[in-house]
């Protein structure tokens, strides 16, 4: 069912591991990566396995992912800007050094 033209929001394009991506703005980064089928989000360091959010709440920490240079960012709880640049790590979460 089409929404009324008050209510659609304005798709723009964000950019995954350099792929031009369209997305709706305000939109979860989680929700609109599901929505244009990127999955996996990432692997486990041990294992390999693949991982996708879970939980869409920022308590399972399976969709982490980088965002415009900041790493282990949960998609679930960030919106989606235009321009955003999203990278799917690969390996083991990587930390920053102490200030």
């Amino acid at each position: 069912m089409p929404l009324p033209t008050r209510d659609q929001r304005r798709v723009v394009e964000i950019f995954v591991e350099g792929r031009s991506v369209p997305a709706r703005e305000g939109d979860t980064l989680a929700a609109a990566l599901l929505n244009a089928r990127v999955v996996p989000f990432r692997r486990t360091p041990v294992s390999g396995q693949p991982r996708a959010p879970l939980c869409l709440m920022g308590v399972c920490f399976d969709c982490l992912v980088e965002v415009d240079g900041a790493r282990n960012v949960q998609s679930c709880m960030v919106q989606v800007r235009a321009g955003m640049q999203v990278r799917l790590p690969t390996g083991a979460r990587q930390m920053r050094a102490p200030a």
